[in-house]
């Protein structure tokens, strides 16, 4: 039970990060990669301090304050600058296809680090989704912006990010629980985007904000930070890395609906196509034969 709670937590995690990155598009117009992510994070920490602090005992250690702090930067500091920054060169539906190779990427990097064992049913479903990816991918080209590759490659370096932060903090997890972990991690991320921020004058074209760009500013840290992180560290506490990964490829899903919606990018078949192709090899990797479930030691 508690594998069919973190995938689904997962799949819900990446839904919401689809409409996020429809969000963030929407705001790259107003304000830069850096600001997007101060508001984003700051607003996430302030949202699960308070849960955080309602858990008492549960704060990370003192020994995990090093660690913790080192994937929120990765992960809340590099990872958003890389995310927001690849949404100027790119769509926000091919941003959320480029983001897909995360499933490929943790299984192969947790392989590398011997975190996660390698499978033919796991690899398949990775492969059949990234097959996936690639023909949603294809369909976009032609009306692509002339340099949309830039973003695709600035999301992919994203990816690695998000794959190395969801391998290395498992065990926090474990240790703390995902709202004190997500907490702590996410303040250091916030505080290092604020401050940046605060130096290169980020937050000035905010004077000019009206309710659409306010909006959207608390849609992100409400929904795209303190939700999908929190439902992301809760998904890695119950089920393996890949498999959390995996999910992310929702994310084209989501984030199309809100560019044909908000912004008119357009849908086509061979993106439907590939949807359709990503769900059927997310249900290959996160199920496996009746069989393999009754011998499995975890069910024994």
């Amino acid at each position: 039970m508690g594998e069919i709670w973190g995938v689904s937590a997962a799949v819900l995690s990446s839904a919401i990060g689809g409409t996020s990155i429809g969000a963030t598009r929407f705001l790259v117009g107003a304000i830069d990669p850096l600001a997007i992510g101060a508001f984003r994070f700051g607003i996430g920490v302030l949202l699960l301090l308070p849960l955080a602090l309602l858990q008492p005992g549960s704060w990370p250690p003192r020994r995990d304050w090093l660690g913790v702090t080192g994937l929120g930067l990765l992960f809340f500091a590099v990872f958003p600058i890389l995310f927001n920054a690849s949404l100027i060169f790119t769509t926000a539906a091919r941003g959320a296809l480029a983001l897909s190779t995360l499933p490929l990427l943790t299984m192969l990097v947790g392989a590398a680090l011997g975190a996660e064992p390698l499978t033919a049913r796991k690899a398949t479903g990775v492969l059949v989704t990234i097959l996936g990816v690639a023909m949603a991918l294809l369909s976009g080209l032609a009306t692509a912006p002339p340099d949309a590759w830039r973003g695709d490659l600035l999301m992919v370096a994203a990816a690695l990010c998000m794959a190395l932060y969801s391998i290395w903090s498992k065990p926090f997890i474990r240790r703390s629980g995902p709202i004190p972990f997500t907490t702590l991690a996410m303040a250091a991320g916030a505080v290092v985007l604020i401050a940046a921020s605060l130096l290169r004058g980020s937050f000035a074209p905010v004077a000019e904000f009206g309710a659409p760009q306010w909006f959207g500013a608390t849609y992100l840290g409400a929904f795209g930070a303190a939700l999908t992180f929190y439902l992301w560290a809760f998904a890695l506490e119950r089920t393996t890395p890949t498999r959390v990964a995996i999910s992310v490829t929702v994310n084209p899903i989501a984030a199309a609906l809100v560019g044909a919606v908000l912004l008119g990018e357009p849908l086509s078949w061979n993106l439907v196509a590939g949807i359709v192709t990503v769900f059927a090899g997310i249900w290959i990797a996160t199920t496996q034969p009746h069989q393999a479930r009754v011998v499995s030691p975890e069910t024994s």
